[in-house]
């Protein structure tokens, strides 16, 4: 029989694994006072057989009530030693862990009851087991028994204040028992870790500011618990963290900016705001720290510019403005590439404002790292040429604007100007749509002479007719109404005097040819009315359908605007600009008489007055109407253009060579007749294809005799209408 068996009578032995709990409190009063007289006899060896018996042959056993009287029955022992206990607490506190996992309630309660007596005598050598008990208490507050947590309430309390006063608590060793259990969903067990997180960060000595990276992510996880009173106590932890950072010299801004970015985009509001919040506080305090996170931050940042909760989209963009507002370097670890990258992703986004902020960050990589930008542009060009399309007007100007930056260098210009056309080769909707604000805009920026040379250049060789044809009537309207093109009508008007006027009225002409149209309105604008003439005089059958007569029909219209203003007035001299007067009444014949254009020029023409007002007299036309100028021309001469007589037959004015470009207009239209007819006969192909598809059960058909298909028709149907009968 052992000593401790011995040490301890029999009747206390069996009180200690009575069902009663009175009897059980009596007996463990006896082992108190048996280690008591031991201690003080200095006899720990039967101390140590005391507690073993205590161990062994009750908190093990497989009855309850034994388990019960072991574990009041070590706390009894503790009490007992009291100064002397810590020796003995390998042997007392792992029993009693042990039992916190017991399948039965009341055994659990009493393993808290008891633990809570022994950390009461130990104080601070209980330190030793802190990790062990954090574990069980952890699991203890989410306890499927009430009483049992109410246990583990009050045996926590009693932890925190041990450790609290102890220099003894190892923060490092307990951090990575934190951590791990930081992402645990229970409530109680969330309540739990937040409130030793707490506790620990009130205690000076401790420093829990240098391990938040550890467990920032849990507390942000707990931001949208259902609970409200979870949310609550995670974000007065929070805010009490950010408070410190902010008084902080040293933080590890790095590891917490990832954290953050994540959580940016939880799809819980107060989440993101609070990581928004955040990360607006360290883009203002983490300085160099932050530089190789930028483009994490811009990415997490961007999204919610556009965020539907309006608290959100406000920290947003000051973070953002913040973010663009510092000139960092690339020495500095500053990743221009990775930048562009976020932006360009962005440039996806479904929300105007964040596509927006995109193109402002690439335009100010632009501004302040050109060089860099440039050796990106391959990764990014093709992104920057789809956003042309964007539905958002507001996108598509700052885009122009991100273009014409670029394109300051002229392989740059070309390859933006043939993406745009391309772009408006296979969407006609866009040009129809946007086409008027992209190449006004971009004449803005580009400088309008070099955008239509090249358009024009491009569109000379454009193998889709019919696209050209397009393209070339809407350049040419948007050059007629636009303001931003004022320099360059100007510039066309002189094309018969200046050579430089006479060169970009060449580079415009041989596109230009694709539509009649927009020909005869660069001669209007170019003052070259004799060219005009003869381009409508040109015209045949075929090139007069309903397109031209639309398009003729908003010439007319466009002649009554001020852009023309120039022109209704050289009508007062119809002696001097005769074929000008030729050319409008060549449109006039061309017009249909019922049609509004054909009454608004006739109209016009009526005002041309009898009288030239050339020079200080009035000179008369031979009958009142001005048309008859153009027969009392002097024999021998040839007029060139209005306004000047030339008895020289040659074809050239002022280096323009009129035959060769009315032959280069020939040429084309030429080219559009034969694609017009190719196009007719494919489709009167494929229709006659369906019709003999629909037809073909037919074949079947008993078919008709030689005599029937050789009998020549009756004699009432040679006669024609109106003839009598014989």
């Amino acid at each position: 029989m052992s000593d401790g068996v011995l040490a301890i009578p029999a009747f206390v032995l069996r009180n200690l694994a009575d069902k009663l709990y009175e009897k059980r409190k009596n007996a463990a009063l006896e082992v108190e006072g048996i280690v008591k007289q031991l201690a003080v006899a200095g006899d720990h060896d039967k101390i140590s057989a005391v507690i073993n018996v205590l161990t062994t042959e009750f908190t093990y056993s497989p009855q309850a009530n034994h388990r019960k009287g072991g574990l009041i029955g070590l706390a009894a022992a503790t009490v007992g030693l009291t100064t002397e206990a810590a020796q003995h607490l390998e042997q007392i506190v792992p029993p009693v862990l042990n039992s916190f996992s017991d399948q039965d309630s009341r055994v659990r309660y009493y393993a808290c009851e008891a633990l809570y007596n022994i950390a009461k005598v130990v104080r601070g050598d209980f330190i030793v087991f802190f990790n062990q008990i954090f574990d069980a208490l952890c699991k203890l507050s989410a306890d499927s028994d009430a009483n049992v947590q109410s246990a583990a309430h009050l045996l926590d309390r009693l932890v925190k204040d041990i450790v609290t006063e102890s220099d003894q608590f190892s923060i490092e060793e307990f951090i990575p028992l934190l951590r791990e259990r930081m992402n645990v969903l229970n409530p109680y067990v969330r309540q739990f870790l937040v409130g030793w997180i707490t506790v620990l960060d009130s205690v000076p000595d401790i420093d829990m500011l240098g391990f938040l990276p550890d467990f920032l992510d849990g507390l942000f996880n707990m931001l949208s618990d259902s609970s409200h009173e979870i949310r609550q106590q995670a974000d007065s932890a929070l805010s009490e963290f950010l408070q410190e950072i902010k008084n902080s010299p040293s933080v590890d801004y790095g590891r917490m900016a990832e954290i953050l970015v994540q959580r940016a985009a939880s799809p819980d509001e107060f989440t993101r705001l609070t990581a928004v919040t955040w990360i607006n506080e360290f883009v203002k305090l983490g300085g160099d720290q932050l530089v190789p996170y930028y483009a994490d931050i811009l990415g997490a940042i961007l999204p919610c510019i556009s965020d539907k909760e309006e608290k959100i989209r406000v920290v947003a963009r000051e973070t953002n403005d913040e973010l663009r507002a510092i000139r960092a370097d690339p020495a500095e670890g500053f990743d221009i590439g990775a930048i562009l990258s976020i932006a360009r992703r962005q440039l996806s986004s479904e929300w105007d404002a964040t596509r927006i902020e995109a193109l402002h960050w690439i335009a100010t990589l632009l501004a302040r790292h050109r060089s860099e930008v440039l050796s990106f542009l391959d990764d990014i060009f093709d992104t920057l040429l789809r956003v042309l399309s964007d539905p958002s007007d507001e996108v598509v100007l700052l885009v122009l604007e991100v273009h014409a930056c670029i394109a300051r260098d002229a392989p740059h210009f070309r390859h933006l100007v043939v993406f745009l056309v391309h772009n408006f080769r296979v969407d006609h909707s866009l040009l129809e749509k946007r086409g008027a604000l992209i190449i006004r805009r971009l004449c803005v920026l580009l400088d309008a002479e070099r955008v239509y040379r090249e358009l024009s250049t491009i569109l000379e060789g454009e193998a889709d007719l019919d696209f050209a044809s397009m393209m070339v009537q809407a350049l040419n309207l948007i050059l007629l109404t636009s303001s931003e093109l004022s320099d360059l009508r100007d510039l066309l008007k002189q094309s018969l005097v200046n050579a430089a006027g006479k060169d970009l009225f060449v580079s415009l002409y041989s596109s230009w040819c694709h539509s009649p149209m927009a020909t005869l309105s660069l001669c209007l604008l170019a003052q070259a009315y004799q060219h005009a003439s003869s381009v409508i005089q040109s015209l045949g059958e075929e090139d007069i359908n309903v397109k031209f007569l639309v398009q003729l029909d908003k010439l007319i219209r466009l002649l009554e605007t001020p852009i023309f203003a120039y022109l209704r007035l050289q009508l007062l001299e119809p002696g001097r600009y005769i074929w000008l007067l030729k050319a409008l009444y060549g449109l006039l014949m061309l017009l249909p008489q019922q049609s509004s254009a054909f009454k608004i020029l006739r109209t016009r023409l009526k005002t041309v007055p009898s009288y030239s007002f050339g020079g200080d007299q009035f000179k008369r036309t031979s009958s009142g109407n001005p048309y008859q100028i153009l027969h009392q021309m002097p024999s021998g001469s040839h007029i060139m253009e209005d306004g000047e007589r030339n008895h020289d037959t040659g074809n050239a004015h002022n280096g323009i060579n009129f035959y060769l470009r009315l032959q280069q207009f020939e040429r084309m239209q030429q080219q559009h007749r034969m694609h017009s007819k190719s196009e007719m006969q494919s489709r009167n192909s494929t229709s006659s294809t369906l019709s003999q598809e629909v037809q073909r059960p037919e074949e079947h058909r008993r078919p008709a005799s030689v005599s029937e298909i050789i009998r020549p028709p009756s004699r009432s149907s040679w006669r024609g209408s109106g003839q009598s009968q014989p």
